[in-house]
């Protein structure tokens, strides 16, 4: 499907001198840009709407981006009862003009996810992993799955503009792993190490982060800029958008609530791995759903395990209420599948902690939402490259803008 534009992203003026007529030449073509970029097909008439610019300034623009390949000219059908006359021209932004891959690497699976220039998921591919697995080992399963995205698609590495990567713990601006619950984790830093087999830009960064942007783009809260997002299950996390942009935090720790054990986020999966009534065979990743559920059915003992496991939640959840009074919290992680049994649970819990509660829903993205927050991140930082440069420069020079900007940034 194709994607909207983000919303967590502030759009870059440029300042243009008024008798510097090559400055207001690219300043028009990066303003048509972006006006086509996420449309099917505009006309002259539309992109002049859009952008105020003159009409023969836009098709001198226009014409420009067709030859550097960044727009081309496709046949439309006309809609019944246009009158007769000279059909309106119609263009589009090549999205395929390159490509960007987001991946959740997690303790358990690594999900890769191909993207095209406008947000279209293209194909994905998923690799089980343990949280016993070396770093060597969960690194090479990362590599693996983004080849699979690749050869799925026939696209050589050279046509990738960027890859974000998220993953648990605590990740500084130069993707370097401060914490993590993943084993051998701490102090690598992960974009280097990408960056040795990718030319395009690597960008990492924490996994709930990405989630409440997905959630913001494509998911549950939209229309909302000051959100939190909860990962619920065998892990607790939390991920802020304030003001309609991602809230890291000076180090990147933002929302690692857990950290102080009085707030109970730290002991929240010991009510899941104390169920007793439960096959030994039955994975450890899946346990807390399989509570849930048996919970649904009306199983005492799943209750009185959903009923500790939520109120120990509520209890962080309600620290981050009353310090940044959201509008919206996303209730996400395995157990967001549970729908009203979590729901309810997590409202009786949470209510008498806040002097007023927002409005709480569920992730629509399910285990996807990682990945696909590590797209929309991807593309804000080309879309940043594209629009902050002097000139949306031919498509041959591909690996020269990757090898340009290549760097460790994880941040916005």
């Amino acid at each position: 499907m194709c994607q909207k534009n983000s919303k967590t992203k502030r759009s870059k003026l440029i300042s243009v001198n008024g008798t510097d007529t090559s400055a207001i030449r690219r300043s028009n073509m990066l303003m048509i840009l972006r006006a086509a970029q996420y449309s099917s097909a505009v006309t002259l008439t539309e992109l002049v709407r859009k952008t105020g610019i003159s009409r023969p300034t836009t098709q001198s623009a226009v014409d420009d981006l067709m030859e550097s390949g960044w727009l081309e000219e496709i046949n439309v059908e006309e809609s019944v009862g246009r009158s007769n006359g000279r059909p309106a021209r119609h263009y589009r932004f090549r999205a395929e003009a390159g490509y960007v891959i987001g991946v959740d690497v997690g303790e358990f699976k690594v999900m890769a996810q191909l993207a095209d220039c406008q947000g279209r998921v293209l194909t994905k591919h998923r690799i089980q992993v343990r949280p016993e697995d070396s770093p060597e080992k969960r690194i090479e399963a990362t590599h693996s799955a983004i080849e699979e995205c690749l050869k799925n698609k026939d696209i050589e590495s050279s046509a990738l503009w960027g890859i974000t990567i998220g993953s648990p713990g605590v990740i500084d601006e130069r993707g370097y792993v401060l914490n993590s619950p993943i084993l051998g984790w701490n102090s690598r830093n992960l974009a280097e190490e990408f960056g040795r087999k990718y030319e395009c830009q690597i960008s990492i960064e924490n996994d709930c982060n990405l989630a409440v942007l997905a959630e913001n783009w494509v998911g549950a809260v939209q229309e909302f800029d000051d959100v939190v997002y909860v990962l619920s299950g065998m892990r607790t996390g939390a991920g802020l958008l304030l003001g309609g942009n991602l809230h890291r935090g000076h180090s990147g720790a933002a929302g690692e609530t857990g950290a102080l054990r009085q707030l109970g986020w730290a002991k929240t999966q010991d009510h899941f791995l104390r169920f007793s009534s439960v096959s030994e065979d039955l994975p450890i990743e899946q346990r807390a759903e399989y509570i849930f559920s048996a919970a649904q059915s009306g199983d005492a003992e799943s209750l009185a395990v959903v009923d500790a496991y939520t109120k120990d939640l509520s209890t962080g959840m309600a620290a981050l209420i009353l310090t940044l009074d959201p509008q919206v919290i996303v209730l996400g992680g395995g157990i967001s599948k549970s729908g009203n049994t979590l729901l309810d649970y997590v409202k009786r819990h949470l209510t008498p902690l806040c002097i007023t509660s927002p409005n709480i829903v569920l992730s629509t993205l399910g285990d996807e939402s990682v990945s696909l927050g590590a797209i929309r991140l991807a593309l804000d930082k080309l879309e940043e490259r594209i629009y902050a440069s002097n000139l949306p420069l031919p498509l041959t020079l591909r690996k020269l803008i990757s090898r340009k900007y290549k760097c460790t940034e994880s941040r916005f």
